[in-house]
């Protein structure tokens, strides 16, 4: 990726600086509002959703060997059996489109062929059962049942549909070497490395339950004792690291991990400051563009309507289940059905952080692919539904 020279970085902001107009109250609003959704992010969404995911990460690069990963998840490997452990992977962990990027491109580095990863990617914040339980139960069984089914479908075939276009960059990719890691220990048993990857998984999951809006049985019930669960599996995850660990591992394991942090977070960061400045804080009138505007342009099922909610799902950012009450929100405010299924597909698995990150994996022509892929499909999926009822 070309880097922007620094003499226009510098022009840029200096630009931007002398024709900043702080003078009009949507303008300051504006900036405020990326700062406190920073703010936001920093405090529930780095501690316990970003740096777990990061270790987890680390512990894959230096403990899965890339023959394993290649074997499940390789541009050669049985697609049935490929494309199903993605999936069902990204469905267990259940987290938002920007946890899962550690462990995307984890995957992806170690040599897991682009439909596998691509599928694993969409299907992590995309399939939450939770997420659709309460979708059906807030906004309606049938737009909660097109919500599952579609996101199912998307994950596995926008990941087929990656595979094919780039087939043959992916095996150049792979025998140019893709995935070798440092100190990679491959013949060695996984043992109490299985042991420590679940609980880390564990501990991911459960921290970072969040409470049901309306009571929901069995998830109520973990959310309660999300705590007892999460306290478990780190006190594994801390006998585990000092009992078979040894110090060059452990050493190898956070210089991975802080490899990912810093390629990954400065990106984040930046994304979610420009979104909120864009959007505002999920919820709130203050950003740039006016949630008015944007309820007044979904309202109905043209295909405008549906192409542009798309496109601000895959722009906006959205923490995990806070999709839900924003949709219900702008449907109270006009918004058609099926513009609201579109930006429900497309909202939850990607984000203009996402983005910035993804394009630092994958590159900006596959990313765009990628985008393009979801939107379509988003919009494609919301105006059937909105013909249907």
């Amino acid at each position: 990726m070309k880097k922007i020279p620094r003499p226009l970085v510098f022009l840029s902001v200096f630009l931007i600086s002398y024709w900043l107009p702080l003078e009009n109250d949507r303008v300051t609003h504006s900036i405020l509002e990326a700062f406190y959704l920073l703010r936001d992010y920093a405090q529930h969404h780095v501690i316990l959703c970003l740096i777990p995911a990061f270790f987890i990460a680390g512990a894959l690069a230096i403990f899965i060997s890339q023959g394993n990963v290649i074997k499940y998840f390789g541009p050669k490997a049985k697609k049935t059996t490929a494309y199903l452990v993605a999936s069902v992977s990204g469905t267990l962990l259940a987290i938002c489109s920007c946890t899962v990027l550690p462990l995307f491109s984890g995957i992806y580095k170690k040599g897991a062929g682009l439909g596998p990863a691509i599928t694993f990617l969409y299907s992590g914040p995309a399939i939450n059962l939770l997420a659709i339980i309460l979708t059906t139960r807030v906004l309606g069984i049938e737009i909660g049942l097109a919500r599952g089914i579609g996101a199912i479908v998307f994950s596995v075939v926008i990941g087929l549909i990656m595979a094919a276009i780039y087939r043959k960059e992916d095996m150049d990719r792979l025998q140019n070497g893709a995935g070798t890691r440092r100190n990679e220990e491959t013949e060695e048993p996984m043992g109490y490395k299985g042991l420590l990857l679940g609980s880390l998984v564990v501990f991911l999951v459960f921290a970072n339950w969040g409470k049901p809006s309306e009571p929901v049985g069995f998830f109520n019930w973990i959310f309660n004792y999300k705590w007892v669960v999460a306290a478990g599996a780190l006190i594994v995850i801390l006998y585990t690291v000092m009992r078979f660990m040894s110090v060059r591992q452990r050493k190898d394991w956070l210089e991975e991990t802080w490899d990912f942090a810093q390629q990954i977070l400065p990106l984040l960061f930046f994304g979610v400051l420009f979104a909120g400045l864009l959007m505002g804080r999920p919820g709130l009138d203050q950003g740039l563009i006016p949630y008015h505007y944007v309820a007044t342009l979904v309202g109905g099922n043209s295909l405008f309507a549906n192409f542009f909610a798309s496109v601000v799902g895959a722009l906006m950012y959205f923490a995990t289940l806070t999709e839900i009450p924003i949709v219900q929100g702008l449907m109270g405010a006009g918004m058609g059905k099926g513009p609201a299924l579109a930006l429900l597909l497309a909202g939850p698995a990607l984000s203009l952080p996402n983005l910035l990150v993804i394009r630092r994996v994958l590159g900006t022509k596959k990313t765009m692919t990628f985008a393009g892929l979801v939107v379509f499909f988003s919009t494609l999926t919301g105006m059937l539904y909105g013909y249907l009822f």
